[in-house]
Formats: structure tokens, C-alpha cells, sequence
């Protein structure tokens, strides 16, 4: 497999976003319990995408990948559930949900080609 593939920079830049949304979060809306969750998540994608690419065998694989799609979801229900009381605005939650939403569909595709193979 190789290190510099779309999935890689797709899950990082994506947890960039995550990290610049929750200082956004902290300091601007004093928000600290949702903000650290969704951190938690968020950058748990491309945490989990790495060990994928670096896994010992194509179970292994499989499994990262498993628990980075996991991962995506859980994001996308912290994301909605900050927008839906008011921390993040219709247009903010748009932007970050459909690269979250982005991220579930190319993972989920990933391990279907990989089980499949």
C-alpha cells in the first residue's frame, strides 16, 4: 500500500478542520464538552487510516479501516448535533459535514474493495 494516497490526505486535512473548528469552539462559543468529543473523533479518522496503511496483514487493513469508518460517523452525529443546538451555523455544518459525510462514503468503499480482494 502507499503512504501518499488520497484517503491519507483527505483524513488529515479533515482533522486540521476538526482542530481549527474546536479552538473556534472553545473560544469563541465556550463550548467544551461536544468540541472535545467531536476532536476526539475527528482526528481518530486519519489516526486510524495510518495504522491502516502501516497494518501487518489485509485483516488488519480491514480492521483500521472499519474502525476509521466508525469514526466518521460518530463525527458526523457530533456535527449535527452541534448544529442543531445552535454552535454551528447551517452554512458551517454544511461545509465541514459534507467532507465528514465524504470521508464514511470513500472509507466505506475502501472496505468493500478490500474484503472483496
Amino acid at each position: 500500500m502507499k503512504t501518499d494516497n488520497l484517503i491519507q490526505q483527505k483524513s488529515y486535512a479533515f482533522a486540521v478542520r476538526i482542530v481549527k473548528m474546536c479552538q473556534f469552539l472553545v473560544e469563541t462559543k465556550r463550548e467544551f464538552v461536544l468540541s472535545k468529543q467531536v476532536l476526539r473523533s475527528g482526528t481518530s479518522i486519519g489516526a486510524n487510516v495510518e495504522e491502516a496503511i502501516g497494518g501487518q496483514s489485509k485483516a488488519d487493513f480491514v480492521s483500521k479501516m472499519s474502525i476509521a469508518y466508525k469514526e466518521a460517523r460518530e463525527t458526523c452525529y457530533w456535527l449535527r448535533l452541534l448544529k442543531d443546538t445552535g454552535y454551528l451555523t447551517e452554512a458551517e455544518f454544511d461545509s465541514i459535514h459534507g467532507e465528514a459525510d465524504e470521508l464514511c462514503r470513500i472509507i466505506s468503499k475502501i472496505q468493500t474493495t478490500s474484503k472483496r480482494n
